[in-house]
């Protein structure tokens, strides 16, 4: 034992000698466990983390299908199909939180406050920390005023006061009493309270906007349910004879596990993550083994001397292993400490939805995926340098004293591996470039709008103080006149929405169609009500017709505008002077308008993004029935067109609203340029990712080239001696050596084209979404050329060293 640890550290002191070998392998190894850890830790904080629900295997969403797995259902949905056999509960809650104002000491806040039923809780088998669910009294109509906090929400406020329970909290006016505590990492839908969803009975509330969960039986398949369910939705649309909600009429149902259904719109660009870093993972591999086997070639002279002094097979590849441990630990621990630094930078781009609750950490599982990495990869990479050692012990490697070069088998065994790399490199580029150029030219492309020098802030009336619409179009032009009379402000607009942001800003009001047309026949653009100075303040273009007029005013003509989508799904594109009829859904009164102006389509998601028809009424001509549900939905987004930094504002904004409104709470206080960024956040994760994965694709591709050519070089030294004393010139010898290179390169690049275009299938469905094809040639031509330089630069140090080999060095040793 202590002469095979003799021979390690023996090893070692080597390695610490001469680093270069070490700093390669280690560099390359920590690269390809950097990437695959960072990615795994995203995929378990978002895929895999189990939820935490008592028997969570058993929970399943039940909804219409979008996107690839189960969304939304409805309140009439939810009360027609249910009780199901097979189910032994089901809850239901809104899939998004409205702002509310609430006044906690008399302090008034704008949160986010979401409802469910008391059959929601129940179902998750989720007991409160303190207090208790709702009751069934409580969860009807006109029942008695509860609400429950969030964990979060209750540290943040009263600091984990116990004797929380049993205080008043008033929203909207209405003094509600505290009657429990959730527990930590219960998803509420990213609300702070929770309040009784109180159907009432047989709901004919169509409209989607719930999450149905339900809790299986013993024996219950997934499948089977979800049959069931969408049987029983199909059957009572049809006894009932139709329905003016939109969506529901011929939409696919499901059931889906809980766990997939929370993760579903993230899973396929984590997918794409992950089969980007595996192939990372597996160009490592060729690497590593590439330099396992270059370095077995040197040391073959080594080998065949320890073999001749009769030294047993062990002690023939005792060195080999001690520099894989070492390798292994220095590789595995650098490669940690870049998953580390990854994760922290990626923190930024990780869209708040996907961890829901859920921290992004390095932890033990990560931990062990890493060593695992580590150790196989090294096993792997070593195995087939000891394969090669023992077999180098022949009579003439001794003789010559390891002057015979890599040899025929070992040269050919070299340049497949370069090849292999290059192919492998060349699929992943392939891929990414794809995506690059997309995710480049989306960034390029104009949104539509402006976001420069723009201050936003939300404001929702107090239901208690500003009662119709009448009261809000007082508060909204008091605030208005004020701030626009503020120094460096320029103008200033309001309205349920702005141009870009999350989900909350978009409001489907149901179908508009021609008048007299048949009903929920047209297309189901989103409504959204701002002021005549909404298009000046965000320079959204008018292609036709006007915009909005202070003459348009309540009892005038009612008017509305379109966006370009619209006005071509609708009109043909020609909807000028056109009358569209806009209501007569959701129980509201149907009312015609005529389009005075055609706009510019915007991209409210980003650039990626769908965009969505669009259709914008006149705040000062909204219907009553039309504002008062409109405002239980959306807040008043207010904007201010400033000179200078907008954040230097929103103390003036604070300043005018508490003297306009002084017990009027306002949130999200926040530069446009910020909500833009937060709205295209995924889209930089994509950018960086794959852009991220590219570059290390290259980086190890032009590794593996240059460690090749360089023992390559080093090993035929006699050789380039020699040509050099017969009169080759130094030009002619770089030329040799970059045309053996290039070769492999070119053939790898080949390989890589077919491997890119036969896996083309397994990326379809992605390319699809994004309108492309793997067959891209400004992307085809990008890759030949990226790689060809690459190569040509790991090159032509060798060549350079090939070059200026001395004669008599080389001829000294015959």
């Amino acid at each position: 034992m202590s002469a095979v640890l003799r021979d390690i550290w023996v090893a070692w002191r080597a390695m610490f000698r001469r680093p270069g070998y070490l700093l390669l392998t280690t560099g390359v190894l920590a690269l390809g466990i950097g990437a695959s850890v960072a990615v795994y830790a995203l995929i378990h904080a978002v895929l895999l983390r189990p939820l935490p629900y008592p028997d969570a295997t058993q929970l399943v969403r039940l909804g219409r299908l979008r996107q690839g797995g189960t969304w939304t259902t409805s309140p009439e949905i939810y009360q027609h199909v249910l009780p199901m056999q097979g189910v032994t509960s089901a809850g239901l809650i809104r899939f998004m939180p409205d702002q509310m104002n609430i006044a906690v000491d008399g302090t008034p806040q704008l949160l986010p406050v979401n409802r469910a039923d008391r059959g929601y809780l129940a179902t998750l088998g989720v007991k409160p920390v303190l207090g208790r669910n709702f009751s069934a009294d409580e969860d009807r109509p006109n029942g008695p005023q509860v609400v429950m906090l969030s964990h979060g929400f209750w540290l943040r406020r009263y600091g984990g006061d116990a004797s929380v329970v049993g205080r008043n909290v008033a929203i909207e006016g209405v003094s509600h009493q505290i009657i429990g505590v959730l527990p930590e990492g219960v998803d509420i839908e990213q609300a702070d309270l929770l309040l009784p969803l109180a159907l009432p009975p047989n709901s004919d509330d169509g409209g989607p906007n719930d999450f149905a969960v339900a809790r299986l039986a013993p024996g219950a398949s997934v499948a089977a349910i979800g049959a069931e369910f969408a049987a029983k939705v199909h059957a009572t649309y049809e006894h009932v004879g139709g329905t003016d909600h939109i969506f529901m009429a011929h939409e696919s149902f499901l059931a889906e596990d809980l766990q997939t259904a929370m993760r579903a719109s993230a899973r396929p660009v984590l997918m794409m993550f992950l089969a980007s870093a595996l192939l990372v993972l597996l160009i490592v591999l060729v690497n590593l083994a590439n330099l396992m086997l270059l370095r077995s070639m040197a040391r073959s002279h080594d080998a065949a001397v320890r073999d001749a002094l009769g030294a047993p097979w062990m002690r023939r590849i005792v060195p080999m292993l001690g520099e894989g441990l070492l390798i292994a630990i220095t590789g595995t621990a650098a490669g940690m400490a870049l998953a580390w630094m990854g994760l922290e930078m990626l923190r930024g781009f990780i869209p708040p939805e996907w961890l829901a609750g859920s921290s992004l950490q390095v932890d033990a599982s990560t931990c062990g995926i890493a060593l695992a990495l580590g150790a196989s990869m090294i096993l792997l990479s070593v195995s087939l340098g000891m394969a090669w050692s023992l077999k180098a012990s022949s009579p003439d490697e001794l003789r010559t004293g390891g002057r015979t070069g890599m040899g025929r088998r070992g040269g050919l065994l070299g340049r497949l591996l370069v090849v292999a790399q290059v192919a492998l490199a060349t699929t992943l580029l392939c891929a990414a470039g794809v995506f690059l150029h997309v995710l480049y030219d989306a960034a390029r492309a104009p949104l539509g709008f402006s976001s420069d020098g723009i201050l936003t802030f939300e404001l929702v009336p107090v239901q208690g103080i500003y009662t119709d619409n009448a009261s809000i179009q007082r508060l909204s032009q008091q605030l208005l006149d004020r701030l626009r009379s503020q120094p460096g402000v320029m103008q200033a607009t309001v309205g349920t929405a702005l141009p870009a942001g999350d989900f909350s800003q978009n409001f489907y009001m149901g179908a508009v169609q021609l008048p007299g047309q048949e009903r929920s026949r047209g297309p189901t653009p989103q409504l959204r009500a701002v002021d005549p100075d909404f298009f000046n303040v965000f320079q959204i273009a008018t292609h036709r017709g006007r915009t909005f007029q202070a003459t348009d005013i309540k009892g005038g003509e009612q008017v509305a505008i379109i966006n370009q989508r619209l006005a071509d799904q609708m009109y043909g594109g020609h909807a000028l002077g056109k009358m569209i009829e806009v209501g007569a859904v959701m129980s509201l009164k149907a009312h015609d308008a005529r389009i005075v102006g055609v706009i510019d389509t915007i991209s409210p998601f980003g650039p990626l993004g769908e965009s969505d028809g669009m259709l914008y009424l006149p705040m000062s001509q909204m219907p009553d029935d039309l504002m008062q549900f409109v405002r239980g939905i959306n807040p008043l987004r207010f904007a201010l067109a400033v000179h200078g930094n907008p954040d230097d504002y929103r103390g003036v904004v604070n300043r005018v609203v508490a003297e306009i409104a002084p017990n009027q709470p306002i949130s999200k206080v926040i530069s446009m340029q910020r909500v833009v960024h937060e709205t295209t956040a995924s889209t930089r994760l994509n950018l960086l990712l794959i852009g991220l994965f590219a570059c290390l694709a290259l980086v190890l591709a032009g590794v593996g080239m240059y460690a090749v050519m360089s023992v390559a070089v080093a090993i035929r030294e006699r050789e380039f001696g020699v040509r050099m004393a017969l009169g080759a010139s130094p030009s002619r010898l770089i030329a040799g050596v970059l045309r053996g290179g290039l070769l492999q390169v070119a053939i790898g690049l080949l390989a890589g084209f077919g491997l890119a275009f036969a896996l083309a299938g397994v990326l379809r469905a992605v390319l699809a979404q994004i309108n492309r094809t793997i067959f891209d040639p400004p992307v085809l031509a990008a890759v030949c050329l990226t790689l060809v330089l690459s190569s040509v630069l790991a090159c032509l140090l060798p060549a350079w060293r090939a070059s200026q080999v001395q004669p008599t060095r080389a001829l000294r040793g015959e």
